[in-house]
């Protein structure tokens, strides 16, 4: 317990507020720093770490067990925070990660691995102080770093969005950069999520034109595509990850756009044939397949546009 109240201690130096200064929050700090329960604080070394391997550490080095379903809590509720207060880097070896990668790992930064060792020192007190007058630089610094791995997309209306780094949100770009301009000439993006932030894009007035209610319960497809003339409604699903518009999606989005008074298509994008073989058993009849690496064609998955 000593070494999680001086974690403690330390978070509140920081400047962290109560709700990231608690055991748990001590225990994800002293996991990141590699201190046990008998480790000195000039010991402290900055360990990639998967959110998984914070549970571990804390059963092996501190006699504290948490069940795996306190992963999301830990990335939600302290990690997160870390992260906007300048105390851990997130996948400091492969910043290109996305979000979702199971591969995702976090490090405490150099300049709180040299602020640690500090700890229980004459010079701990003048150190925080030091750390704390420049934080805003750095915080500044760290958010400049994280946007160069963004993906950047420019909507027709002319906005500029930036996407999290990962395929699937570059297959997300494509849809909007090259499937669009081919297949749906001046479509209006009414929707765009992304793997960090669900809802990054809604065009509230396009969607309540065709009447298409959204909220955060809805499980929307990846890109929503409007195109005036011809009234169409594009459902597109960036398949990387995740699976095409199977039978069973292909039920619920039809069932989602019920009633919407202009005609739905629904697009499997994937990035390359290789994807495309993958889950070529899935993919519903009545859909369309666009691939990324030959952007020109459409695979038509319903004859009876050739032949009704």
């Amino acid at each position: 317990m000593r070494r999680i109240e001086q974690a403690q201690k330390i978070l509140k130096g920081l400047g962290l507020p109560p709700r990231q200064c608690n055991e748990i929050s001590a225990i994800t700090f002293l996991a990141l720093a590699n201190i046990g329960r008998g480790d000195p604080w000039d010991s402290a070394t900055a360990q990639r770490l998967r959110i998984h391997d914070v549970l571990v550490f804390a059963q092996t080095k501190l006699r504290k067990k948490y069940a795996e379903n306190t992963r999301e809590n830990i990335r939600r509720q302290v990690i997160h925070q870390f992260e906007q207060a300048r105390i851990v880097d997130r996948n400091p070896d492969d910043p290109s990660l996305p979000t979702n990668s199971p591969r995702t790992h976090y490090a405490l930064t150099d300049e709180i691995i040299a602020l640690v060792h500090s700890f229980g020192t004459k010079s701990w007190s003048e150190n925080l102080d030091e750390f704390r007058s420049r934080r805003t630089g750095l915080i500044e610094l760290y958010a400049k770093k994280r946007k160069q791995q963004l993906i950047p997309v420019k909507l027709s209306s002319g906005k500029d969005l930036c996407l999290s780094p990962g395929k699937h949100n570059e297959l997300q770009v494509a849809v909007i950069e090259e499937f669009a301009p081919r297949f749906a000439p001046g479509a209006v993006v009414a929707y765009l999520g992304d793997t960090a932030r669900k809802m990054l894009h809604l065009d509230h007035k396009v969607l309540d034109k065709l009447g298409l209610k959204v909220d955060k319960h809805k499980k929307l497809p990846d890109v929503v595509l409007y195109h005036s003339e011809p009234e169409r409604l594009f459902l597109v699903e960036a398949v990387t990850s995740h699976g095409p518009i199977s039978p069973k999606r292909y039920r619920e989005l039809s069932q989602m756009v019920s009633g919407v008074l202009v005609t739905p298509v629904y697009v499997s994008a994937f990035p390359d044939l290789r994807e495309f073989k993958r889950h070529l058993t899935d993919i519903a009849w009545e859909t369309e397949v666009w691939i990324s690496e030959i952007p020109d064609h459409l695979i038509h998955f319903n004859g009876d546009k050739f032949l009704g």
